[in-house]
């Protein structure tokens, strides 16, 4: 079966969910507008089915470009930026083209960023190739890079004009992968949809297969959630008072310090799972949540596979990297915590005791 789920913010625009749905990449470069010319931005380890993407292009009189970057966060750099500039300059791309991320989430992130910067904005389609990259990035229209101060400083909204989640990419997708684009399917189901969590205690060992049936409802329900999430807040503004877009970053703030100071080998979905349980500690230990849904956290994310502690003695650093982490404000910390299950919530500059207290509980 194909789902389509449509991201209804200013610009709507289609994810198609299914076997064999990249195929339908044809009619999303739009050859009614203009199009000349196609960048199919992708990692080494997709050359194989960037060159699948471009023979029906080719053969429609499109003139593609295979541009090869390197893999995960390595691509997310100023220079591997300057180094698709510097090929889509070359070669001619106008306001008119397109650019297409193949890849995971570092890969579509990069391809955003690269459609968000050129000639002040072009069209993209991205066709995400990890359960991360088609619950997470691919979905939302946050694009970026890294910095070495850390994770996504730079970066520009700029939704694509449609994502194609091809389940077919993921018969290869490495066990380690699949765990850690798990991750940001619980987030969901803590963030909103507790289905989502009830699908993985009632199956678990369905979900370390990635063709199986239960993974792609659950990846389906993930992105239902985020697309719901970015219609209505889709600039992390929080303009109507809610937590908004912010609550997709369940986990994030400690994770992305976990990241850099791991100097990326560790897998995002995996930092995020140690961010949850850490958010989690802090939400019990200010009376938000109660022990059932603290244990429920480490419960599913130890059904996963996933990390749930993290090193000792590195406390110094971690909270350098959280303050400059994008939901600070001023000299205030803020993380989304819940205040109960999908009720998502800010904790706005938090007694140091209190999440130094945390860290404790997750590095003992």
């Amino acid at each position: 079966m194909t789902t389509r789920l449509t991201v209804p913010t200013a610009r709507p625009y289609d994810v198609v969910i299914g076997n064999g749905v990249h195929e339908q990449l044809r009619g999303l470069v739009g050859f009614g507008l203009g199009v000349m010319r196609v960048a199919i931005i992708h990692p080494p380890s997709m050359a194989r089915q960037a060159e699948v993407l471009r023979e029906p292009l080719v053969s429609d009189s499109l003139e593609v470009h295979l541009i090869e970057v390197p893999d995960s966060e390595q691509a997310k750099t100023a220079e591997v930026l300057a180094f698709c500039w510097k090929i889509l300059g070359q070669t001619g791309f106008t306001r008119s083209d397109v650019i297409v991320g193949l890849g995971g989430g570092a890969t579509t992130d990069l391809a955003g960023f690269v459609a968000a910067s050129w000639l002040r904005g072009v069209r993209f389609v991205n066709v995400p190739t990890t359960v991360l990259g088609m619950v997470d990035a691919a979905v939302g229209g946050k694009t970026g890079i890294n910095t070495a101060e850390g994770k996504n400083l730079v970066g520009a909204f700029h939704e694509p004009v449609g994502v194609l989640c091809d389940l077919d990419v993921l018969r290869d997708l490495p066990a380690r992968e699949l765990r850690s684009g798990l991750a940001e399917v619980a987030k969901c189901g803590f963030i909103a949809d507790p289905t989502i969590l009830d699908l993985i205690e009632a199956a678990p060992e369905r979900i370390s297969d990635p063709l199986s049936p239960i993974v792609a409802e659950l990846i389906t329900k993930g992105i239902a959630v985020k697309a719901r999430t970015v219609a209505g807040d889709l600039r992390e503004t929080g303009a109507d008072g809610s937590v908004g877009r912010e609550a997709l970053n369940y986990g994030h703030t400690f994770g992305h310090a976990v990241e850099k100071f791991e100097n990326y080998r560790i897998r995002h979905g995996e930092a995020i799972s140690i961010g949850m349980v850490y958010v989690a500690e802090i939400a019990h230990r200010s009376g938000r949540i109660d022990q059932d849904l603290l244990d429920r956290h480490r419960s599913i994310l130890g059904t996963i596979g996933l990390p749930m502690t993290y090193r000792p003695g590195i406390w110094e650093a971690l909270a350098a990297t959280m303050r400059l982490d994008k939901k600070t404000r001023g000299d205030r910390l803020r993380f989304v915590v819940l205040d109960g299950l999908a009720q998502p919530a800010i904790l706005a500059g938090p007694d140091e005791s209190l999440i130094l207290d945390a860290y404790r509980a997750i590095s003992s």
